[in-house]
């Protein structure tokens, strides 16, 4: 039977069982009221500290036979403490980004209609080439190279109708250019 098959199906030692358990216990009540002040400081929680002290020494009882043998069992108990906090932590962050949401802003229909009517005016007055290259590149979105093409005219002049559309525009409608 392969060894480590036979130290499960063998039963343990009794006294190396009640051995570690009464070195755990030791351990357990030398260090638990050390971890919950410190717990109680980092989380400002007496119920989380008890919790995250809880889960701590439990994950440390389940390696004991290893964590006992190590130089400083002390330290390995508050990074598993500390990293059980940091862990909850960042689950209580996330959760809070997914609840907290902001609302988007009611819409606003006679505003847009009136938004959408300064512009229709503004656009009214300026000359049809400063028209059409401001609406094929700011509201259809080609690009000055695809408007010169479409107007038959070069793409810097394209460019220039529609800086002098948009300084026009702004000075009609009362923005800052």
């Amino acid at each position: 039977m392969h060894a480590s098959l036979r130290a499960v199906a063998e039963p343990q030692d009794e006294g190396a069982v009640a051995d570690r358990r009464a070195s755990f216990q030791d351990f357990f009540h030398a260090e638990h009221a050390r971890l919950f002040r410190a717990l109680c400081l980092v989380t400002g929680s007496r119920q989380e500290a008890e919790e995250l002290a809880q889960e701590a020494f439990l994950k440390l009882w389940e390696r004991w036979d290893r964590v006992s043998d190590l130089e400083d069992s002390t330290a390995y108990l508050y990074r598993t403490a500390m990293n059980a906090f940091r862990s909850r932590y960042r689950s209580t962050m996330r959760a809070l980004k997914r609840a907290v949401v902001v609302a988007p802003a009611p819409d606003d229909a006679f505003a847009a209609i009136e938004d959408r009517d300064v512009v229709v005016r503004a656009l009214r007055e300026l000359i049809p080439q400063q028209r059409a290259a401001i609406v094929l590149t700011s509201l259809l979105g080609y690009s000055s190279e695809e408007a010169g093409q479409m107007l038959g005219i070069k793409a810097s002049t394209v460019r220039a109708l529609s800086t002098r559309a948009r300084t026009t525009m702004r000075e009609r409608v009362g923005e800052p250019t």
